[in-house]
């Protein structure tokens, strides 16, 4: 029945794009991708309880990737896209060494003080980066070479249209990015739900709850620290390569603190650990600010203000994780003992 209704919900998904405007599936694409980030750091903080500060980091090694490699080297997108989740978790193996035996406030300042470092070199390597004038004309994804453009850009490349015989519509473009981002989507829960189920997906949460029971347990806290920051940031990275795709510019202020902190409130927010919940927030996130147009010079004191309301209303998220326990029922002999022993006088049972 779940499957059922999991293959229901994702049929809706594939056609709910060509029943609304342009502007709605825009929007949809941005969330989708705002999910995949709170995704991969749910893994750091949610699962394994590691506070990450400077996610944005491996966002934008994988949105420089694709857009360094396809300008210097000729790259498209989909090599672009293993290349660039691969370059975000050699960076997050990285950093996992040096914040082994830090936890709390400390791993989040060594964490912050990284994604700092990363926008201020790509703000400063001016002759590979472009400095703040970062890198334009990327190219758009292709569907098995055919582009969505009114005419081919590269040689050998056809236009969509012109492939099906049909007329030139800019929404075929939009169309296919927000279908390639839930696609890409559906592969992030799919991988993290199969290793929820591995026992790494069991060490992350015993790391989360006790530090010191994990290791009394035979476990290795560094190889699990390091798993979970190597993960997380592959998905960042992936993330961060298809935004570069779909903007088609990126420059350092696409990646400063305040995009850490959101994701950072989008897990919180949705629940820590719990998938679900980060994609109802996610979505909150995305789907409120256009709606708060008119109040875009208040924005960040609303964003505030919600996140002390739900530290007081419901601190545990708006949908919590929940896993599926077990509970052993009393016997019904170990019940009538219980009560003969009740019923004793207190100087028998003296």
């Amino acid at each position: 029945m779940k499957r059922l209704l999991i293959s229901f919900a994702v049929a809706g998904l594939m056609v709910w794009p060509f029943l609304v405007s342009r502007g709605a599936v825009d929007l949809a694409t941005l969330a989708l991708i705002y999910v995949m980030l709170g995704l991969g750091l749910n893994v750091v903080v949610g699962l394994a309880g590691l506070l990450d500060l400077g996610y944005v980091g491996f966002y934008a090694v994988g949105a420089y990737s694709y857009a360094l490699l396809s300008q210097y080297f000729g790259l498209d997108f989909w090599s672009c896209l293993l290349i660039g989740g691969v370059m975000a978790a050699f960076f997050g193996f990285i950093l996992g060494f040096p914040v082994l035996r830090l936890r709390g406030d400390y791993l989040a300042i060594v964490t912050l003080g990284f994604g700092e470092i990363i926008r201020i070199l790509l703000n400063n390597w001016t002759s590979i980066t472009g400095g703040p004038n970062g890198i334009s004309q990327i190219p758009k994804p292709t569907l098995f070479g055919l582009e969505f453009s009114r005419r081919a850009k590269e040689d050998g490349n056809v236009p969509f249209h012109e492939f099906f015989g049909i007329d030139y519509s800019s929404g075929y473009k939009v169309i296919f990015l927000y279908i390639l981002a839930l696609l890409l989507v559906l592969l992030t829960l799919y991988i993290i739900n199969r290793l929820l189920r591995m026992p790494i997906g069991r060490a992350w949460e015993a790391l989360r709850e006790d530090d010191i029971a994990c290791r009394s347990l035979g476990l290795n806290p560094t190889a699990i620290k390091l798993s979970a920051f190597t993960i997380g940031a592959a998905f960042a990275g992936f993330a961060g390569t298809f935004f570069a795709a779909r903007q088609g510019f990126i420059s350092p202020e696409s990646f400063t603190f305040i995009e850490s902190a959101i994701i950072l409130a989008i897990v919180v927010l949705g629940g820590m650990g719990s998938q679900m919940g980060v994609i109802l927030a996610a979505i909150i996130m995305t789907v409120l600010p256009e709606f708060a147009r008119e109040f875009q010079e208040y924005r960040m004191l609303m964003f505030g203000l919600m996140m002390v309301l739900m530290m007081m209303w419901r601190p545990e998220g708006l949908m919590p994780m929940k896993r599926p326990h077990l509970t052993l029922k009393d016997h019904p002999s170990d019940k009538k003992d219980d009560a003969s022993v009740n019923r004793q006088p207190i100087a028998e049972s003296v």
